[in-house]
């Protein structure tokens, strides 16, 4: 079995492990005490925090211990916007942020303060420009994450900290995916990040606040970890996690290297042995061990199944694999194909010849969801020149099968209509025009998605 699935938790790191083991029998105690025990846990704690901080590149005193990456997010932004609620309560983010950061301004807005949702392109990268552009008098925060969790693709933090800090609004930075490959470059505000995606115990994230940075801390509060989260201190998760993330920096630049050129395989060699396949993310501004494609035609819960059955653990940001029946977020501010997609997370210590099975597979696995979904809508004919095609009830990947099968019917010039009340349709049939060289017209009401025959 390889589970290519890292973005998503990392296997625990051996270092962790051992880490962890051996602050059990000396971690347990409460390090607020005095006595020999308390005292011995306040060590551990304390050489756990100087290593994190030493990590993320910043004080000691600037750095708290979470239970998640997600309440560190919320914590760091929830203190915020507390600190300078004075200067208004303005949010900024990108479009393809965390679930937390996005839950975060859902709550802002539910309060009565407003957030600004800045676009990417079709990589997924933001621009300072558009963050600039952003700015109001009334910004309290800015958010970014330094690389994508779903398509890898990294951001330019540093120019985006560079432009907020001229207009005096600090950045919080997201910083869960990247951590474990090295320090966040730039004039940061605060940052956020969670254990589990480096190869450390899961629990445990970690929330840095610049001194000079108005926060506070909001709910009740105790005198732990300086009041911004509350609670005893799980010592021994936190001293793995520490250890895991110097261990894994350690081996980072080697590692990188070695993992890119996997990835770099896997980028190349998908389009030329599945056909129909749009692979996403920036190819240069990216992790090292995240490569993301769609696959036409298909239908990503099936196709993660038979992959799962063929010894492989991916991720998916298709609607067909969500409880919502919604695309991913991610791949809908992309404006890129959300069907059939497949998350590839290569963890520390994944072989050639892993990546090599898993490529001999995915072609089979492929055709098979593929001839499994044979469809078979039927499109009625409205003149020589039009169709139309109902594919309402119908979920993706099924619309864009039958629009796929009818183009070819109508001559060129001729128009297809999609009716559909999947979500996915919205993105899917825009995508499948792009990627096939046909020109989608637009959305009517129906819903309903024109395409123009243009070959």
């Amino acid at each position: 079995m390889s589970y290519f699935d890292a973005a998503s938790s990392s296997p625990l790191h051996p270092v962790a492990r051992q880490a962890l083991l051996a602050a059990l029998d000396d971690g347990w105690a409460d390090p607020a005490r005095l006595y020999k025990e308390g005292r011995k846990a306040r060590l551990l704690l304390d050489a756990a925090r100087e290593a994190a901080a030493e990590a993320v590149g910043c004080r000691a005193d600037e750095l708290v211990f979470t239970t998640s990456g997600t309440r560190a997010v919320h914590t760091g932004i929830a203190g915020a916007l507390a600190g300078r609620r004075r200067v208004g309560r303005h949010l900024i983010v990108s479009a393809v942020e965390h679930s937390s950061v996005l839950h975060s301004a859902e709550s802002l807005v539910t309060a009565d303060g407003s957030v600004t949702e800045v676009p990417v392109d079709r990589t997924g990268a933001v621009s300072a420009r558009a963050y600039g552009e952003a700015l109001r008098p009334d910004t309290a925060l800015a958010c970014l994450q330094s690389a994508n969790h779903e398509v890898g693709t990294v951001q330019p933090v540093a120019e985006v900290a560079e432009v907020c800090r001229a207009a005096g609004v600090p950045l919080l930075v997201d910083a869960a995916q990247s951590l474990g490959w090295g320090p966040v470059e730039g004039a940061w505000s605060l940052l956020a990040a969670s254990a589990h995606k480096w190869g450390g115990p899961a629990g445990v994230g970690l929330l840095a606040v610049r001194k000079g940075v108005r926060f506070a801390a909001q709910g009740p509060v105790d005198e732990r970890e300086s009041g911004r989260s509350p609670g005893f201190e799980n010592i021994p998760a936190i001293v793995a996690a520490a250890a895991s993330l110097r261990a894994v920096r350690t081996e980072a630049a080697k590692e990188a290297l070695r993992l890119r050129e996997l990835t770099e395989r896997i980028r190349a060699r998908v389009p030329q042995l599945v056909p129909d396949v749009d692979v996403v993310g920036d190819p240069v501004r990216r992790l090292p061990g995240i490569v993301t494609f769609s696959c036409l035609y298909v239908d990503g819960e099936t196709l993660l199944h038979e992959l799962d059955r063929a010894g492989f653990s991916v991720s998916s940001g298709s609607s067909c694999t969500s409880s919502t029946l919604t695309p991913s977020h991610v791949l809908k501010a992309m404006g890129v194909l959300s069907e059939g997609n497949v998350r590839v997370s290569l963890p520390t210590g994944t072989t050639e010849e892993d990546v090599e099975r898993f490529l001999a597979v995915l072609p089979g696995a492929v055709t098979g969801v593929r001839e499994k979904l044979g469809a078979g809508v039927p499109a009625a004919v409205v003149n020589e020149n039009s169709l139309v095609v109902d594919a309402l009830g119908k979920r993706c990947p099924i619309p864009v099968i039958e629009l796929a099968k009818v183009i070819g019917d109508v001559p060129v010039g001729g128009t297809v209509r999609v009716l559909s009340d999947d979500e996915a349709a919205r993105l899917d049939i825009p995508a499948w025009c792009e990627m096939r060289g046909q020109e989608y017209v637009g959305e009517e009401e129906g819903p309903a998605y024109v395409v123009r025959r243009t070959s």
